[in-house]
């Protein structure tokens, strides 16, 4: 296929237009209250879970000059 479109007629334009703005689209619906504190409930779960897992992992991956890898291991120094 060519990359040309065919021509189209300036009143089928205008009309489409005009089709287009006429229609309203329906009203949303309103979340039930067990819809809203589910979704509340799934939110505070997510942020609980990804707080949680940064306290967890906090520790490994910290810097920190004293822990077990600069320290020699006790079997090598017991000779």
């Amino acid at each position: 296929m060519s990359g040309r479109r065919e021509p189209v007629p300036f009143a089928f334009v205008a009309e489409a237009d005009r089709f287009r703005s006429n229609v309203a689209p329906p009203p949303r619906e309103r979340a039930s209250a067990g819809q809203m504190a589910g979704s509340w409930l799934l939110g505070l779960t997510i942020v609980a879970g990804l707080v949680g897992s940064l306290v967890v992992g906090m520790p490994a991956l910290s810097l920190d000059a004293s822990g077990p890898g600069t320290q020699q291991s006790q079997a090598s120094e017991g000779r």
